[in-house]
């Protein structure tokens, strides 16, 4: 027969289980995509505006 726990007992254990829970939850959201998946323009970037010249690219060149 099992031996019988007192109720701080469970209750501990379960307080215990959910803020490992929680953790788990906190770190799965906060992994962001990794440098292999390839994200189209770093942070802070962005592409030119149609009209603009790319980087290096200057008006004359294309006169």
């Amino acid at each position: 027969m099992p031996v019988r726990t007192r109720a701080a007992e469970r209750y501990a254990r379960a307080v215990a289980a959910a803020l490992a829970s929680v953790a788990c939850l906190l770190l799965a959201a906060n992994a962001g995509p990794t440098a292999a998946a390839g994200s189209p323009a770093p942070a802070g970037e962005s592409a030119p505006r149609l009209g603009e010249p790319a980087l290096g690219e200057s008006d004359s060149v294309h006169r």
